[in-house]
């Protein structure tokens, strides 16, 4: 099983999804934004630099919200999701679009299949 982190940043009743890009595994689909974490590091380690590599903003990890398995065809991940303070405006790097959805507004069919409890969840939170 794969460890990854998601990051959920929240702005103004809106939150931060990105969209993966065409030649990746599940592209098209919005996720939060994070990724593997790396032999030796914490999962706030983790997504500190992943934010930092994928949106070139500087991240304060706050509380744990969930973990998220999911068993795709191609591998079985455990995604840990954190709430997520930001320094700097996100830009595109890693994904072919960023969007700032209101949160009683996530669609979960265009969410990629584990992101979808982190949504629900955030949803009946906020």
């Amino acid at each position: 099983m794969l460890d990854v982190c998601a990051g959920v940043i929240i702005k103004n009743n809106q939150v931060l999804l990105a969209r993966r890009p065409k030649g990746s595994h599940l592209a098209g689909f919005w996720e939060f934004p994070g990724g593997k974490i790396e032999p030796g590091e914490t999962p706030e380690e983790c997504l500190k630099r992943e934010l930092r590599e994928e949106l070139a903003i500087e991240a304060k990890i706050g509380d744990f919200i969930c973990v998220s398995e999911y068993d795709y065809v191609e591998k079985s991940i455990k995604l840990l999701a954190y709430y997520v303070e930001i320094t700097g405006e996100p830009q595109l790097k890693a994904h072919d679009s960023l969007a700032w959805i209101d949160l009683k507004q996530i669609d979960l069919q265009i969410l990629a299949p584990a992101d979808r409890l982190i949504a629900q969840k955030i949803k009946r939170d906020n």
